[in-house]
C-alpha cells in the first residue's frame, strides 16, 4: 500500500544518511527500504546517490573507520610506514574491515592537512603528523576502550606571514558585526557597487567578478534567493579556507549576510565538506552567537525587513561537488553531477531559485572590505588585482602552512619566504593548475598580463621565453605545492591521474575514459614502454577531454600533466624507450611463430 504521509523534502536526504551512517556505520538494505519510503523515491535513485559519494557505506566499515591521506604530499612523508604500522595494529588491511567490525581501513585523497602530512581521519577526527609510533599508542588506546576525542587535538592553523600589520586584511583581529554596521547606511545597490568598485573576484579559482555575480542574482526577480558558501575545499594541496573558518568563522558568515542584503536573499547555506566535519560544531556555535547578538535572524542590525539565516549542509565526499552545480545538485539530494549550464545559478540555482554561490575566502574578503572601506583594500596588492592573497604551501619547504601575501610577490621571493628546498616544479593551484619551472620564479603571483596567448615567444628559446613571461602574471587559487629535483616526476603526476579516474563522476565519456587512457600512457612511461608516438597520444587526449568534459574536472583534469610535458620536456623523453612491446622492433608473426608451426604439427599429424 502506498505511504499516504507526505514525503520528506529531498534536501534533508543527506542529512539522513549521515545520522545513519554514523550511528550504525554503514547504511543497511532495510535502512534504504525505509528511506525509500519516506522520501517516495526508488531504490534505484537512493542508491545511485549513496553509491556516488565515497564516505556513505552500505557495508558496516568499523567502529573506528580509519581514512589515510594517500595524496602525493602525504606519500612524500611517513605514509608507507604509517599505512603499515595502522594495518599491524589492527590486523587488517586497507580496504577491509576487522572481523569484529572494530577497525575500517580506507584511502582517500587530499583532507586539507598537506601542512601536517602524514595525516588521517578517524571518524572525521583529524590526525596529523603520524608516525608508525603515534600509530601504535593510538590504536592501544581506541582498544583500550579510551574516547576518542580525548586523543586527537584540533589542526594547527601554522600562519606562518601575513603583511605588515597595517597591511593584513583576513588575519588580524576581528570584531563580529562590524563590516554589518558600516554597511549600514547603504542599499543593497550601493553594497554591490562598493564590491564592483573592489574588484574583488572569486578567490575559488574561477575568478569571475564578485560585484557582477552579486548583480545578476539581484536582478532575477524571485521571491526566494539563496545564498551558498562553498565550504567544499577538495582541490589537493589547498587548506586555506580550514584555516579562516578555524580562526575567524564570522567573517565568512558576515560575508553572506552582505551576500543575502545585496541581492534579497534570505536563506544561505555552507556546503561543508566532510572531510572538515569536526569544524561543523564551532560554525553551528558561531551562528547561534550571531542570532543572540542581532546578527543573523530577523531585522538584522535593525534594519526592519533585513532577515537572514544560515545552516550547514554536509557533503559526503565527492571532490566534483566544489563545482557549482554539482554542489547544488547534492544539496537537493540527487547525485552531485555537474549540469551543462543551460542556466547559472544566479539565474536558477537551488532548488531553481536564484543562487549566489562564493567560497570561504570571497565571502571574508567582502566583509573585510566594508570593514577596512574599498579605498584602503585598492592600495594593497596590484592594480588589476588588489587586496591579499591567501596561500596553502606543503611539500619541500622548511615552513609549510598558511601565507597572507599581498598580490605581486614574486615567485622567487615566496620561495624564499617559505624557505624551499632546492625547488624545481611547483604545483600551482593544486592537481589541476599550472606547472612552474625554475623559468618561471621571476613571474609575480598576480592577475597582471593574464592574456599569456597574446605574448608571442619562440618557445625553443629559454631567454625570450624569460623575458617575455616574466611580465605576465600567475594566479592562485591557494594551493602551492613545491617538489626539489630528487622527487619522481612520474610518480608526482601518476598520483594526480589517479585522484581524477576516482574523483571523475564518469557522467561523460570523454572525461571517464579519457582520464584512463592517461593513466595507461603514465603507466607505460614509469615501465620504461612508452616510445614518442604515447606523447603525442597524451596530448591528443588531452585535448579532447578539455573540449568534450561538461565541467571543470574534466577540463582541466591534464592541466598540470601538459604543462609538465612542455617545461620539463627531457623529463618525459629519457623515460622513452627505443625497443617496447608495441613499436616496430616487435613483430606479432614472429612472436607466435612457434605456436603457429605447433598448430600445424598437430593439425597434419593428428587432424
Amino acid at each position: 500500500m502506498k505511504n499516504l504521509k507526505k514525503p520528506l523534502p529531498k534536501t534533508t536526504l543527506m542529512n539522513v544518511l549521515w545520522d545513519i551512517q554514523k550511528k550504525r556505520r554503514f547504511i543497511s538494505h532495510d535502512d534504504m527500504t525505509k528511506i525509500a519510503e519516506e522520501f517516495d523515491i526508488s531504490r534505484m535513485e537512493l542508491e545511485g546517490v549513496i553509491s556516488f559519494y565515497h564516505f556513505y557505506h552500505r557495508y558496516h566499515s568499523g567502529k573506528y573507520t580509519i581514512y589515510l591521506n594517500n595524496s602525493i604530499v602525504s606519500k612524500h612523508k611517513d605514509y608507507d610506514r604509517v599505512k603499515k604500522a595502522f594495518e599491524k595494529e589492527t590486523g587488517v588491511s586497507f580496504g577491509h574491515v576487522s572481523n569484529d567490525k572494530m577497525f575500517g581501513l580506507f584511502e582517500t585523497p587530499c583532507i586539507g592537512l598537506s601542512d601536517q602530512e602524514t595525516s588521517a581521519l578517524i571518524n572525521f577526527t583529524p590526525f596529523t603528523k603520524l608516525t608508525p609510533t603515534k600509530v601504535r599508542l593510538i590504536i592501544s588506546k581506541l582498544k583500550s576502550g579510551v574516547p576518542l576525542q580525548s586523543i586527537s587535538k584540533m589542526p594547527k592553523t601554522n600562519l606562518r606571514h601575513t603583511p605588515k600589520k597595517e597591511r593584513i586584511v583576513f588575519f588580524k583581529n576581528y570584531t563580529p558585526g562590524t563590516a554589518l554596521k558600516r554597511m549600514i547606511k547603504m542599499d543593497p545597490d550601493k553594497v554591490i557597487e562598493t564590491v564592483k568598485e573592489s574588484r574583488l573576484s572569486g578567490r575559488g579559482g574561477a575568478y569571475f567578478p564578485t560585484g557582477l555575480k552579486w548583480q545578476f542574482c539581484k536582478s532575477n526577480n524571485a521571491e526566494q534567493k539563496y545564498v551558498i558558501c562553498n565550504a567544499d575545499e577538495g582541490e589537493p594541496g589547498t587548506f586555506k579556507d580550514r584555516v579562516l573558518m578555524q580562526k575567524h568563522p564570522g567573517l565568512m558568515l558576515e560575508g553572506m549576510t552582505i551576500a543575502g542584503y545585496a541581492t534579497g536573499a534570505t536563506k544561505g547555506y555552507i556546503y561543508l565538506r566532510a572531510e572538515y566535519f569536526y569544524l561543523k560544531d564551532s560554525i553551528e556555535k558561531t551562528i547561534d552567537k550571531f542570532k543572540s547578538k542581532g546578527l543573523l535572524g530577523k531585522n538584522i542590525i535593525g534594519i526592519k525587513g533585513f532577515d537572514f539565516d544560515i545552516s550547514v549542509h554536509m557533503g559526503a565526499g565527492a571532490y566534483v561537488c566544489g563545482e557549482e552545480t554539482a554542489m547544488i545538485a547534492s544539496m537537493e539530494g540527487k547525485r552531485g553531477e555537474p549540469s551543462i549550464k543551460e542556466f547559472f545559478p544566479v539565474e536558477r540555482g537551488f532548488l531553481n531559485k536564484p543562487t549566489v554561490v562564493n567560497n570561504v575566502e570571497t565571502l571574508c574578503a567582502v566583509s573585510r572590505i566594508f570593514e577596512m572601506g574599498v579605498k584602503k583594500w585598492l592600495k594593497l596588492g596590484t592594480e588589476k588585482t588588489p587586496g591579499t592573497k591567501i596561500i596553502s604551501v606543503s611539500g619541500d619547504c622548511k615552513k609549510p602552512g598558511i601565507y597572507e601575501i599581498e598580490w605581486g610577490m614574486k615567485v622567487r621571493d615566496f620561495l624564499d619566504l617559505i624557505q624551499a628546498d632546492d625547488p624545481y616544479l611547483i604545483l600551482f593551484n593544486g592537481y589541476s593548475g599550472e606547472c612552474l619551472a625554475p623559468i618561471d620564479f621571476d613571474r609575480e603571483i598576480s592577475g597582471e598580463n593574464l592574456l599569456s596567448e597574446s605574448f608571442a615567444f619562440n618557445v625553443n628559446d629559454p631567454s625570450e621565453y624569460k623575458q617575455k613571461m616574466s611580465s605576465i602574471g600567475v594566479r592562485s587559487g591557494g594551493s602551492f605545492m613545491v617538489f626539489n629535483k630528487e622527487r619522481d616526476f612520474l610518480d608526482i603526476f601518476k598520483n594526480i591521474s589517479d585522484f581524477f579516474i576516482s574523483e571523475s563522476c564518469g557522467i561523460c565519456v570523454p572525461c571517464r575514459t579519457g582520464n584512463f587512457l592517461l593513466n595507461k600512457k603514465i603507466k607505460k612511461l614509469i615501465l620504461g614502454h612508452a616510445d614518442s608516438s604515447d606523447l603525442k597520444a597524451i596530448k591528443d587526449w588531452s585535448t579532447i577531454i578539455k573540449r568534450a568534459s561538461r565541467c571543470g574536472l574534466g577540463q582541466t583534469s591534464s592541466n598540470s600533466l601538459l604543462c609538465a610535458m612542455y617545461k620539463f620536456p627531457d623529463k618525459f623523453n629519457e623515460k622513452l624507450s627505443g625497443d617496447t612491446d608495441i613499436n616496430k622492433g616487435f613483430k606479432l608473426e614472429k612472436a607466435v611463430e612457434n605456436y603457429n608451426e605447433i598448430i600445424t604439427e598437430i593439425e597434419t599429424n593428428y587432424g
